[in-house]
């Protein structure tokens, strides 16, 4: 899915909700050392800075070279591109060597990944026994009944565009496959449930909208699923473009250690 989100990187930046500072806790009250975190398809970079809040250093890595160009300065955060043609070995090497780090994540991404090579990666670098690995993302958000209505149906026409890897997402990750050995934080077939509040306007939430790769990819085949009448409609129901409405995400996570 290399180049997936380059044409959209800038709404990409503005659209996305923040996570919760307590995730970023809650992981990293489960590993005992706080040297290094690697955060897998980090994109502007939003999960990193987090985790760097917990960790002397975080690496940052994504295949897109457009998104890390907006991504957000960290002093703890060292940003890298890891094309696709990287090696196995060649990007252990880059992170550091194997067994060396204390935190793998992914927000919003692992469905897009080669998920076997992928977990092979991170049991080679992942400290043992304690280094700890979890994925998030989201799928829904709820506003009010109305909104959430005019929603779903604009999602509706969207289905046919999507990668076939989003069915994760949408069950909630609740089929995504996750060897892991559960840490309490969501499991394979059972993630944690996670709420994401964020105060958006109606532009932000178009905004959304447009960074979603479906909808980019529908206009890439001449078909605008966004088209003036549909924006318009949509921001009746919402109540206008300046009003500010508490959107709340609805996301889930799973996390794990290493089996050995």
């Amino acid at each position: 899915m290399a180049g997936l989100f380059d044409k959209q990187a800038e709404t990409y930046l503005d659209a996305r909700p923040t996570y919760p500072v307590d995730l970023y806790s809650m992981l990293a009250d489960r590993t005992s050392s706080h040297s290094l975190a690697w955060d897998v398809g980090t994109g502007n970079g939003q999960a990193a800075i987090g985790v760097a809040e917990h960790y002397k250093q975080v690496i940052g890595t994504d295949v897109s070279e457009a998104q890390l160009k907006l991504a957000y300065p960290h002093p703890r955060v060292r940003y890298l591109h890891t094309p696709l043609s990287l090696s196995d070995d060649e990007l252990v090497k880059l992170i550091g060597g194997e067994n060396c780090v204390d935190l793998v994540t992914v927000a919003q991404a692992v469905h897009w990944f080669d998920l076997p090579r992928f977990y092979s990666l991170v049991n080679r670098v992942l400290r043992k026994p304690d280094g700890v690995f979890a994925v998030w993302g989201y799928n829904d958000f709820a506003i009010t009944p109305e909104i959430d209505a005019a929603l779903k149906r604009f999602h509706e026409t969207t289905i046919p565009y999507w990668n076939e890897n989003i069915k994760y997402v949408f069950d909630g990750y609740r089929t995504l496959p996750f060897p892991y050995d559960s840490i309490g934080l969501g499991s394979e077939g059972s993630p944690l449930t996670l709420d994401i509040p964020k105060e958006s306007s109606f532009e932000g939430v178009l905004g959304m909208l447009k960074s979603w790769s479906a909808v980019v990819t529908a206009k890439e085949r001449g078909v605008d699923l966004l088209a003036e009448s549909v924006v318009a409609e949509l921001e009746h129901v919402w109540g206008g473009s300046k009003l500010v409405r508490r959107v709340v995400y609805k996301g889930f996570m799973l996390a794990g250690k290493v089996r050995l």
